[in-house]
């Protein structure tokens, strides 16, 4: 019998109303066990018994899954969860009265009243503090070390001690980015017989903050000026604990911290009650004594609880009745846990879409990322946060909101996150630093560049040049401020004009060449030597513009990869370095991806051909792919704009394909041939709309300029400019008759036209903000229109007026479409969903959560009504069956797991997250077969070296073999326990070994489909296996930070080969079995002589943990793959870096495999397959075809006169 749930108050609010009604729902069903309501839904029982505990909402998908399952109506329950939302969003009562509790804010010196629970450690420190001139007090974030020395350690100096004995002064700093500069006055002791005292909070500020190893230097010395008992100074750090070895790399600092620092500890039972109970008591307050043993029980034992504990004792404050603090108020506000994340979302929803792009943007810039340590917090200075105009006034907003919630702090010159605690426990703001990890310490390093030309009066030394300013160029979209950008604009330009210098200079030395020749008629040994000397000099510029071109590559390679293409092609031919084969590769990499796989950008729009067999999808990558609806796959991809395609279009007979960009211009595709027939120019501005007329005759855009321009099809002249909105133009729609045209502008308005006199007939408004999507119903009847308001107004054609208000999106309606039969209409939104509605009873009829923290772009039906295509601003494309509101499919997303090629080269397979594993051709990259029967996620995949027998592992703990002829499933092998993660064929392809979380390696008879023997001895998961080349040896890696060989015929354990740090995720033998190449998290690449067993190499470089590796088969070179999402490819023989592919996938490469031929290579990560050629020869060869085909040499404004294929 399950165990009794915990009794709930409806009268306690709307959380506690809400699981009451799910309860009662359940019991009017007749009381069916979560169990079995599990095995119902998609959700486990826990998740399902927690929806309905009362302690906080949750989520809607959750509840909608519990109703259907409890046979209740979801349409009914939707808006009951969305009111009992938006109550429980409402700010609690604030009656004016001070608050008892801190929340996250620290204690200050004028606390000490209000602080609790710490009295024996203020007398420890105290009397610490008087034995040493110096000490250190060393804590967890969040164990209370500041509080400690504001509220504790300076009230008891200056208050507790004989008048005789206090200090002469008490100063409090932080270090800051320059603290020796900054703060060398405040060790100046004050005149007379006592000491002045200097406490250095967040003392790691001088590791994380200060970049500058002479600033630093000077500021230990200032801190250890104190040991000098003349100099009547006495010094008090507080750092935190996973800083405090830092330290010891300053030989005179742990000398000085050596049996003087104080560890702060967590609170003991007693104190936790004293500073629960304390401060409420002190304020006439009482507190349920169920509430503080459920906050003792909560916060015992949990590193840096104490300001969660705060804030969440704060906020059942805030929900108080009366004089008592309530357990159930406490639940409400979402407890220790959740306390932070509740107000911060409170906060953060309440917040505009733009307000709240912008607050990811400030929160951000106060994060510093950490390197081998935690994140940690970064006060800056108001500066940096400046504006003007409207943006200047919604970050002082954003701020003041920030801070009246008490998530930040303001005072005149800085800006900082009241506490560290809001990095780890609001997962929203900790995935946005996992999201931006690199761009935000490449943005860290550029602030502190920036600021640092400043105080140099803009010294030109100081800029940004090669590598450096390319990586910066890549931090546009963190919001730079005006110092960043003045100092990046700077650091172009210098750039520039340094390169326009190296010209002149080469063009000088290309003249002195020419005059050495005439002389060398006359003095041939001079000549000879100067002709050597040019050719060095000559040999050095080339190697300089060669890698200076592949900068500029890598700085275009996202945006721009055929300029980038381009430029890397010119580097490599200027001289063949390491950088510029390492763009050619990158750049040319990402242009194919692009070829052969779903989007890399957001996809902008999507339309269904008039048969429904095709549809067409946009990207922010500049290109259109064309898609096969039966089959899901890529037909092909049309390239041509050299910007994000905005918008796309059939023709009534389907024969062409209009498409509008942002690089203002607009194109005709043949759709059968996937040729571009005509480029549309007359828009001075981004085009964002394009439509045919009904009869085809007529094609119409919508730009930016605040104008739309009728095309005549035939002629494909402009056949009239409509003028009449104030801003861009976003949406334009024919009426079914094609008599009339409706436009919807950025000024907030919705125009209907008559054809053919060109005039205005209505201008609809209502919305609030900008109009930017429209959709006609098959009727004409009816216009609906979505804007960035949050709102779809449905709107009389003939009354010219609205005629109904459809609420629902929390963010910009992006999107708005009809279904063929005009019962449905369909809103997609910012926030991510997908709304369906009727249009005559204007009632919502459901919601598909569609995207996750990703806008719907875009929304279309099938002819047919039976398919609902959308767009999003994650790269993906979904189709939807309309009869069951499920997608069935995501256009150009795999996610892929692992990857692998046949002995042969012709078959790539590669296995997923939902078991399916899929073959195919490996040159034209289309699908050749579909295996289905792990019942999971399906992992490793390998071939045998016959190319028969393809074997697949899975979490399903099932090993399966597959006829690669019939594609037929012919075993499963059972044995493991736990995920099977690895396997491999041995030589001769009649063993299989597998490796699992079980921490076991099995080997498989393959002939007799059975285990033949089973190792044991990793600690942890065994993730790599692979045979030597003669089949004797087994070599398995695993998470024990070890790599082990066995023999194969033996049967039994060989050497245990550990000097990784960390789990070894990869290995491979060389061809010739003299290497065995590992893997490891802890960054690194290690070569064992496979005889002696001994390291001979190891290979560093990638700044992340590496993942995959493979050997090419003539062994000369190893490529490796890493979570910093690189591909280093090296040179066996000289352990040297012979290239770094970039621009991989976006989740880090977790797989890779290399072609037999060694001229392709495939890797995966982040759910993404993608591949790369190998062959410069083929890449160059590749490029040429390309550039003639599209007059790519347009791109290339630098070198007008170069004749790159030629």
């Amino acid at each position: 019998m399950g165990r009794r749930e915990s009794p709930l108050d409806p009268e306690a609010g709307p959380v506690q109303r809400f699981a009451h009604q799910l309860r009662t729902l359940r019991q009017e069903s007749g009381g069916i066990t979560y169990r079995a309501m599990a095995e119902r839904a998609e959700y486990s029982a826990p998740t399902l018994s927690e929806a309905a505990a009362g302690e906080r909402l949750p989520s809607l998908p959750v509840v909608l899954a519990y109703v259907a399952v409890c046979g209740g109506d979801p349409e009914e329950w939707e808006p009951r969860w969305q009111r009992a939302l938006d109550e429980s969003l409402q700010p609690p009562h604030d009656d004016g009265a001070v608050a008892p509790y801190s929340g996250l804010a620290r204690f200050e010196p004028d606390d000490r009243d209000r602080f609790f629970g710490r009295d024996r450690l203020i007398a420890e420190l105290v009397q610490l503090a008087g034995a040493h001139r110096f000490v250190g007090v060393v804590g967890t974030s969040g164990s209370g070390k500041s509080s400690l020395l504001r509220a504790g350690l300076i009230p008891a100096l200056r208050c507790d001690r004989p008048p005789q004995d206090r200090p002469a002064a008490i100063r409090i700093l932080t270090p800051g980015q320059y603290p020796a500069t900054a703060h060398a006055h405040a060790f100046i002791p004050v005149a007379g017989e006592a000491d002045t005292w200097v406490v250095v909070d967040q003392f790691e500020e001088v590791f994380t903050l200060c970049q500058d190893t002479a600033e630093h230097d000077r500021f230990i010395g200032l801190l250890l000026s104190a040991l000098d008992p003349g100099r009547r100074l006495r010094v008090v750090i507080a750092v935190r604990a996973d800083f405090y070895g830092h330290c010891a790399d300053h030989r005179a600092l742990a000398d000085a911290l050596q049996g003087a620092h104080l560890l702060v500890r967590p609170m003991s039972t007693d104190e936790l009650r004293e500073a629960i109970v304390r401060p409420a008591a002190a304020d006439g307050l009482t507190l349920e004594r169920a509430l503080t043993a459920r906050v003792i029980a909560e916060v015992d034992g949990q590193p840096g609880a104490l300001p969660m504990m705060s804030h969440a004792l704060l906020e059942t404050w805030r929900r108080r009745r009366g004089k008592t603090l309530t357990l159930k108020a406490y639940e409400a506000a979402g407890g220790v846990l959740g306390a932070i994340a509740g107000t911060a979302e409170h906060v953060y929803t309440d917040l505009s879409s733009g307000q709240a792009a912008l607050a990811r943007r400030l929160l951000l810039r106060l994060i510093t990322p950490g390197e081998g340590a935690q994140d940690s917090r970064r006060p800056a200075r108001r500066t940096e946060f400046a504006g003007s105009g409207p943006e200047g006034a919604d970050t002082a907003l954003v701020l003041d909101q920030l801070a009246r919630a008490r998530l930040v702090t303001l005072d005149d010159d800085t800006v900082d996150l009241a506490h560290e605690a809001l990095i780890t426990s609001w997962p929203r703001l900790r995935t946005w630093i996992d999201e931006d990890r690199e761009l935000l310490r490449r943005h860290r390093r550029l602030t502190e560049a920036a600021t640092t030309w400043q105080e140099l009066d803009r010294d030109p030394g100081a800029l940004y040049r090669g590598t450096r300013l390319a990586s910066a160029a890549e931090l546009t979209r963190m919001s730079l401020s005006t110092g960043e950008q003045e100092f990046l604009e700077a650091s172009l330009a210098a750039q520039a004009a340094e390169h326009t210098a190296a010209g002149r200079r080469a063009r000088r030395r290309r003249q002195t060449v020419a005059i050495l020749s005439v002389l060398l008629v006359l003095t041939a040994t001079t000549t000879v030597g100067a002709v050597r000397a040019q050719r060095a000099a000559e040999r050095q510029r080339d190697v300089a513009v060669s890698r200076e071109l592949a900068v500029r590559s890598d700085a275009l390679v996202s945006q721009r990869p055929e300029a980038a293409m381009l430029l890397a092609l010119k580097g490599f031919r200027q001289a063949p370095t390491v950088e510029a084969r390492s763009s050619l590769l990158s750049a040319y990499g990402m242009y194919r991806a692009n070829e052969f796989t779903g989007h890399t950008e957001s996809v902008e729009a999507v339309a269904f051909d008039p048969d429904g067999r095709t549809l067409a999808t946009a990207g922010a990558d500049h290109s259109v792919k064309l898609w096969d609806t039966a089959t899901e796959q890529l037909l092909r991809t049309l390239r041509g704009h050299t910007d994000a395609v905005t918008a796309v279009a059939f023709s009534p007979d389907g024969r062409t394909l209009a498409t509008a960009g942002a690089d203002h211009s607009v194109k005709l595709w043949n759709t059968a041939t996937g040729r571009e027939t005509a480029t549309l120019t007359g828009h001075t501005g981004p085009v964002n709309a394009v439509t045919f007329s009904p009869d085809g005759r007529t094609l119409a855009t919508g730009g930016s300029d605040g104008t739309t321009r009728l095309w005549n099809t035939s002629t494909r002249r402009t056949a009239a400019t409509l003028t009449g909105h104030d801003r861009a133009v976003r949406a334009v729609m024919w009426s079914p008759d094609g008599r009339r045209a409706a436009t919807a502008g950025a000024d907030g308005t919705v125009r209907v036209w008559d054809v053919a006199s060109r005039r205005t007939t209505a201008v609809l408004t209502g919305h609030t903000d900008a109009v930017g999507a429209l959709a006609f119903s098959p009727d004409g009847r009816t216009l609906a229109s979505g804007g960035d308001d949050s709102t779809t107004r449905l709107w009389s054609i003939a009354a010219r007026r609205t005629v109904a208000v459809l609420r629902g999106h929390n963010s910009s309606v992006e999107a708005v479409a009809f279904g063929p039969d005009g019962r449905t209409l369909a809103t997609a939104g910012m926030d991510g969903r997908i709304m369906l509605w009727n249009p005559r009873t204007h009632r919502r009829t459901a919601t598909l959560p569609a995207y996750e923290n990703a806008a719907v772009n875009a929304v279309t039906f099938s002819p047919d009504g039976r398919t609902m295509a959308t767009a999003g601003a994650d790269g993906t494309t979904r189709l939807w069956n309309t009869a069951i509101r499920e997608s069935t499919a995501i256009l150009g997303m795999e996610g892929a797991v692992r990857v692998a090629f046949s002995p042969d080269g012709r078959t790539l397979a590669t296995t997923s997250a939902t078991g399916t594993v899929t073959l195919r051709d490996a040159r034209r990259q289309r699908v050749t077969a579909t295996l289905t029967g792990h019942e999971n996620v399906a992992y490793a995949v390998a071939f045998s070296p016959d190319g028969r027998t393809l074997a697949t592992t899975g979490a399903d703990r099932t090993v399966r073999l597959w006829d690669t002829a019939t594609h037929r499933q012919t075993a499963v092998l059972t044995g493991h326990t736990s995920t099977v993660l690895a396997a491999a064929f041995s030589p001769d392809g009649r063993t299989l070994a597998t490796g699992s979380y079980d921490r076991t390696v099995r080997l498989w008879n393959v002939a007799e489909r059975r285990t033949s023997a089973v190792f044991r001895g990793h600690e942890d998961g065994v993730f790599a296996v692979a045979f030597s080349p003669d089949g004797h040896t087994l070599a398995t890696a695993g998470g024990d930070r070890t790599t082990r060989l066995w023999s194969v015929t033996g049967r039994r354990a060989g050497a245990v080969l550990a000097g990784h740090t960390d789990a070894v995720h990869a290995l491979a033998f060389s061809p010739d079995g003299r290497i065995l190449a590992t893997a490891g998290a802890d960054r690194t690449v290690k070569l064992w002589n496979a005889a002696t067993h001994e390291v001979s190499a190891t290979l560093s470089g990638h700044s992340q943990a590496v993942s995959a590796l493979a050997f090419t088969r003539d062994g000369q070179t190893m490529i490796t793959g890493s979570h910093d999402r690189t591909l280093r490819l090296w040179n066996v023989r000289t352990r040297r870096v012979t290239a770094v592919i970039s621009g991989g996938t976006d989740g880090g490469v977790s797989a890779l495999a290399v072609s037999p031929d060694g001229h392709t290579l495939a890797a995966i990560g982040g759910g993404e397959r993608r591949s790369w050629i190998l062959e410069t020869r083929q890449i160059t060869q590749r490029i040429c075809q390309a550039s003639t085909t599209h007059h790519w040499p347009t791109l290339m404004t630098d070198y007008p006169g170069d004749a790159l294929c030629t």
